[in-house]
């Protein structure tokens, strides 16, 4: 019996803290959303905090981009010989890119690359005590921290995806005329040629979800740090996980959500 109440205290108490936690996110969306559309907007901080998380994310999204999009032909043009549809190795990485490896991709380094920074400096900034300085000082933190910086991955990471996107198509543009000696403009337009509206609608809202999840997560995690240095850590770590299985469920989502309306 003993044991029995203790799992059940145990269970409890994880139960009010998942609650705890819920609301606690939802108030901090909530306070973006009120803080985030009303003056000031604080617009050197904001392009500030896009310089640091969009053009030092460059080369790495660079680099990855394109090798995705070189490896991802390569690997592809085996199963299409087989079949006589190499010829079809454009419309594929344009479908494959526009549909999901631009945004997942760059929303995945973007997650592990910003989402950990962002953690990790509202995590020091809030054990430091640096954020309770600054509301005496009658400085708003959330506003100038957090409303700044989700604004911030939101642009950027929407920029980033698009950019990351073309290099793939560039990427795999290459591996194409390498092998088959085939012109950038014809390229180009197999690989639009299946292309709609709605992706590209799909494309931009899933660049901009990412880009506000995680913001909205790295801010959240960083700005309830507690437990000194090991608080930060645990902040920028929960931070990458969080917002990584938060993105994948967006993905689900969404996809499922643009097959409905394809079909209608």
């Amino acid at each position: 019996m003993t044991l029995f109440k203790k799992r059940k205290y145990i269970f409890t108490k994880r139960l009010d803290q998942l609650f705890s936690d819920l609301y606690s996110t939802v108030r901090f969306i909530l306070l973006f959303l009120k803080d985030g559309f009303s003056r000031p907007f604080h617009f050197k901080s904001i392009l500030h905090q896009c310089y640091e998380i969009g053009i030092k994310s460059l080369p790495l999204i660079t680099l990855t981009g394109f090798i995705v999009g070189m490896v991802f032909t390569k690997q592809a043009r085996p199963s299409l010989e087989d079949f006589g549809a190499t010829s079809w190795l454009p419309s594929l990485m344009g479908i494959a890119t526009i549909k999901a490896l631009g945004p997942l991709v760059t929303a995945l380094i973007c997650a592990g690359k910003i989402g950990s920074g962002i953690g990790a400096e509202l995590g020091s900034m809030k054990v430091t005590e640096q954020i309770e300085a600054m509301e005496v000082s009658s400085t708003d933190p959330f506003k100038y921290l957090v409303v700044t910086r989700i604004w911030a991955t939101t642009v950027s990471i929407t920029i980033l995806v698009f950019y990351c996107s073309f290099l793939m198509l560039l990427g795999s543009y290459f591996n194409v005329h390498t092998e088959e000696s085939s012109s950038m403009l014809t390229y180009f337009q197999n690989a639009f040629s299946t292309i709609t509206f709605l992706d590209i609608f799909a494309l931009i809202f899933k660049s901009v979800l990412y880009g506000f999840t995680i913001g909205i997560v790295g801010c959240y995690k960083g700005y309830h740090a507690r437990q000194g240095t090991v608080g930060v850590g645990r902040a920028a770590n929960q931070a990458v996980v969080t917002s990584m299985f938060l993105i994948f469920i967006e993905e689900v989502l969404v996809v499922q959500v643009a097959h409905w309306i394809r079909y209608f």
